[in-house]
């Protein structure tokens, strides 16, 4: 399945040296493109679900890897934060994918 191009979400990527990573994108948009944004961040959601390297929960209960999405509004500005956590490899490829154009 093809996945769409983000055009609001830039993913930072950080590495903990024992294999797992953390992606996070960070986007503040009017109101007017926050529903663009809340599909971006669906969609990331949707394809990691897909491609999921084993159970979504918290690392150190067991899960395989987590995501966690922050909504919150500043006057007439929203910030959406997505982020994710689990196996480097499979992040990468997660958002490599959606960073192609």
């Amino acid at each position: 399945m093809k996945t769409i191009p983000l055009d609001y979400l830039i993913f930072d990527a950080s590495d903990d040296g024992e294999g797992t990573g953390t992606w996070e994108a960070m986007a503040s948009v009017r109101a007017a493109d926050l529903p663009a944004v809340r599909a971006e961040a669906q969609a990331v959601l949707a394809v990691a679900e897909r491609r999921a390297p084993g159970p979504r929960g918290p690392l150190d209960d067991g899960g395989a890897w987590d995501a966690d999405v922050q909504q919150h509004t500043d006057g007439d500005w929203t910030t959406v934060t997505l982020t994710l956590t689990g196996p480097w490899a499979w992040g990468e490829a997660l958002i490599e994918d959606f960073c192609r154009r």
